[in-house]
């Protein structure tokens, strides 16, 4: 055969199968696999299952182009070591609450929870619309990460005690387990403030380690077996009343996906905390109700208890105003919750008391 002859038809006449030869490897190329490092022992309620549905709209808004490795506390690093794993590129991206890594700088509690802060819609409001996910990207920026709210379990409740809280003094030397600002407010009021990974809190209970803890909610504190070692529960708290969870992605790597996985990673975000906020909701009455059937009783904190709560949580919040990014945040924050509630308590808060009034009667 003519040299040129073949050189020139397979270079004009067999061009389509050498595209589609070519075609294959170049795309498997393009996969790539992140590993995700969370703060949430495989199977916990809500928070977990947060982790997990965001890996899988990741894999599947991406056609198994772009996938996630999710790695438990103690796979990789510790579930509180996450954020410098990730910072450090360690790890590509953790799922966890913000506001465990205070220490880090104080304004990443905001993306979680503060003290007499947002509700979990408020908390939207003010992080897709108020300013919110700019602000959580200054901190980001900081330790060379991109970062996302990736869930929100709704509205915690006060925790779980072996003794009824008559007054603010009876939290003076208990053990209590509360993470973030919520726990600085306790430490206020004399209890021995605690924060011990979720995974550790079940034997900490029980073995008296602690003498009472909050997590989350009736659904994900029942998986837990919290009612197994303690009767008492305060079911609404003042230090989270819409708690977010966090999606955060080492910024070198989030640079390197292309524009496409950048919106795949920030709608799987988006729709991860939709979903989560859902399914708690859905879920935490049913549970409230069998915690009760096992002989748990459910209590409010007096308003005594609930003044002491807010003149400690301003305390607290004032200590950290020396920091002009935490300033900033609270500022915005603030100014968000303050918008929403004039409206949500003329209409949602308002329509609710009517509800149970009108359908209540007789």
């Amino acid at each position: 055969m003519d040299r040129r002859s073949f050189l020139k038809t397979s270079a004009l006449g067999g061009t389509a199968a050498a595209a589609t030869t070519l075609a294959a490897p170049l795309y498997a190329q393009g996969k790539r696999t992140l590993t995700m490092v969370t703060a949430w022992p495989r199977g916990f309620a809500v928070l977990d299952d947060a982790a997990t549905y965001f890996n899988n709209m990741v894999d599947e808004m991406s056609d198994g182009t772009l996938t996630i490795e999710k790695k438990a506390p103690g796979e990789l690093v510790g579930a509180f070591e996450v954020f410098d794993a990730v910072s450090s590129g360690q790890a590509d991206i953790y799922h966890a609450a913000d506001y465990y890594f205070i220490g880090q700088h104080p304004g990443l509690a905001y993306f979680t929870a503060v003290p007499f802060g947002g509700t979990a819609q408020e908390l939207t409001n003010w992080y897709l619309h108020g300013g919110g996910h700019e602000l959580h990207n200054q901190i980001g920026e900081i330790f060379n990460m991109k970062m996302f709210l990736a869930g929100n379990s709704g509205s915690q409740s006060g925790g779980w005690f072996r003794k009824e809280i008559n007054s603010a003094a009876d939290f003076n030397g208990l053990k209590f387990r509360m993470p973030g600002l919520g726990g600085k407010v306790l430490g206020k009021l004399g209890a021995s403030v605690q924060n011990i990974p979720g995974g550790e809190l079940y034997q900490a209970l029980s073995s008296g380690a602690l003498d009472g803890l909050e997590w989350v909610g009736p659904f994900a504190d029942e998986r837990a077996g919290f009612q197994e070692v303690a009767k008492i529960y305060y079911t609404a708290g003042f230090h989270e009343p819409g708690s977010g969870l966090t999606a955060s992605v080492n910024l070198d790597v989030f640079n390197e996906l292309t524009p496409a996985q950048q919106k795949i990673i920030e709608y799987s975000a988006m729709a991860t905390t939709h979903t989560g906020l859902a399914e708690t909701l859905a879920n935490n009455g049913a549970a409230l109700a069998r915690l009760q059937q096992q002989g748990v009783k459910t209590m409010q904190f007096p308003d005594d208890v609930w003044d002491a709560f807010g003149a400690a949580s301003k305390e607290v919040m004032d200590e950290n105003m020396d920091d002009t990014l935490f300033a900033d945040i609270r500022g915005s924050f603030e100014a968000s919750l303050k918008s929403s509630a004039e409206w949500l308590q003329k209409s949602d808060a308002f329509y609710v008391e009517q509800r149970q009034r009108v359908l209540n009667q007789g």
